[in-house]
C-alpha cells in the first residue's frame, strides 16, 4: 500500500474536471485519503518544484499553479504512484495515449491539467508539503 499525490491544476479546476478525474481514480480501485481545494501558497509551489529552480520554465510553472484554485488529492492503494502516472498520461498531452486524463482532456503542455508524483519517494516529500496536517489512513 502506498500513497501518492495528484494536483488538479488551475486549468482543470476552471474546466470543472475535478469530478471526472476523481471518478477515474476511484474507478481504478484507488482510495482518496486526502482532498482539498485551495489557492496554492507560492512558497509551497516553489518548494514543490525546487528541483527545477534553475530551469527556464520554473517561474512560468510556479506562476501558473498560483494563478487559480487547485485540488490536492492524496491517493492510496497498491502501486498507487505508478498507477496514477499511467492514468494521467505523458506530460505533453499530444503524446499522451487516449484513455489517459491528458490524452482525453488536455491539448498543451502548459495546461496539462494535472501533476502526479514521479515515484514513491517524491510522493512522500510532496504529500508533506500539501498535506502537512496528514491524510486519512
Amino acid at each position: 500500500m502506498e500513497t501518492t499525490l495528484v494536483l488538479i491544476k488551475p486549468g482543470g479546476v476552471a474546466r470543472n474536471l475535478n469530478g471526472e478525474i476523481i471518478r477515474r481514480i476511484e474507478l481504478r480501485g484507488l482510495k482518496i485519503t486526502g482532498l482539498k481545494l485551495l489557492n496554492a501558497p507560492r512558497e509551497t509551489v516553489e518548494a514543490h518544484y525546487a528541483e527545477h529552480k534553475e530551469r527556464p520554465f520554473f517561474n512560468d510553472v510556479v506562476n501558473y499553479l498560483c494563478s487559480g484554485p487547485i485540488v490536492a488529492i492524496a491517493v492510496s492503494g497498491p502501486n498507487a504512484t505508478k498507477a496514477i502516472r499511467m492514468m494521467m498520461g505523458a506530460t505533453n498531452p499530444v503524446e499522451a495515449e487516449p484513455g489517459t486524463v491528458r490524452g482525453d482532456m488536455a491539448l498543451t503542455i502548459e495546461d496539462n491539467l494535472v501533476h502526479s508524483s514521479s515515484d514513491p519517494e517524491a510522493a512522500a516529500n510532496e504529500l508533506k508539503l500539501w498535506f502537512a496536517e496528514g491524510t486519512v489512513g
